[in-house]
């Protein structure tokens, strides 16, 4: 089990990872990966062993945020970093959105917005029938949640009181050009899950103490399914990138990508010297 600290270095890699990747490929979602990115690096680094024939698994349901994927997946040695420069390009493994049949890893093929959670309620359910302890994480965008599929999963996972499910949703209040509460208001969100018989979680999603307290807490859960409301910033740890809709999706000029890679080594080298 890793450490605050210790995932707060892997998860500033894995941005530098993400950034990357979308700067090779001239385009890609890089203001959702990096707000996932936190979240993603703390439940794979200590919840996922891919050496387990039954293991827990990771639905990401916003599939446009994949390079939060790639990136840890490479870090937990399941990817090759060297596959970075082919991201999103044809005959790539490492497509624009998860895909199992290239890397089964991925746990879920995901894009069509809305169906993650609905994969990972079926996953759930199989567990619990098997008796396969593990546990099941689905990350949600917020924008996302204005589907209509999300909630008829979040009535059914309560209905079955599936305990063994967390369902997370990445709340940057971004969609895709828009301030997501001005298309679709989602609050109040906690109220709503409440009241669909969740045990609501809210935290800070960039705070690895707060990350690791939820995940803890949600495994103490009996009863019914968790969902954490990780509050965000799109395009976190990039500053022209933060609270910016542009960086939804978009690629990196040279001088952006310089500028990013320079924001984030200067993190890197802080993180070493903390305390």
């Amino acid at each position: 089990m890793k450490d605050a600290k210790q995932l707060e270095k892997l998860a500033n890699q894995n941005r530098k990872h993400i950034v990357e990747m979308v700067y090779r490929a001239g385009v890609g979602h890089v203001g959702g990966a990096l707000s996932v990115i936190d979240i993603l690096t703390a439940i794979y680094e200590n919840e996922v062993d891919f050496r387990e024939k039954e293991r827990t698994r990771v639905v990401l349901s916003k599939g446009h945020a994949v390079p939060a994927i790639y990136a840890e997946l490479s870090e937990k040695g399941i990817i090759d970093p060297a596959w970075f420069p082919t991201f999103r390009q044809i005959d790539s493994r490492l497509q624009g959105h998860p895909f199992t049949r290239d890397i089964p890893e991925t746990d879920g093929t995901t894009g069509l917005l809305g169906q993650g959670f609905s994969m990972a309620l079926g996953m759930a359910l199989m567990k619990k029938q098997t008796g396969d302890t593990h546990r099941v994480y689905a990350i949600a965008g917020d924008g996302e949640m204005q589907e209509g599929q999300i909630w008829e999963a979040l009535m059914a996972a309560a209905h079955y009181k599936l305990d063994n499910l967390v369902y997370i949703v990445d709340y940057n209040k971004l969609s895709s050009g828009h301030p997501t509460n001005e298309i679709i208001n989602l609050e109040p969100l906690k109220e709503k899950l409440s009241s669909f018989g969740y045990h609501v979680i809210e935290i800070d999603g960039h705070d690895m103490e707060q990350i690791l307290g939820a995940l803890s807490e949600a495994k103490e859960t009996k009863g019914k399914p968790t969902f954490i409301v990780a509050n965000t910033v799109k395009g976190k740890g990039v500053s022209f990138m933060e609270n910016v809709p542009k960086w939804h999706s978009s690629g990196l000029s040279d001088e952006e990508y310089e500028v990013a890679m320079k924001e984030l080594t200067k993190k890197e080298e802080e993180l070493a010297h903390a305390v």
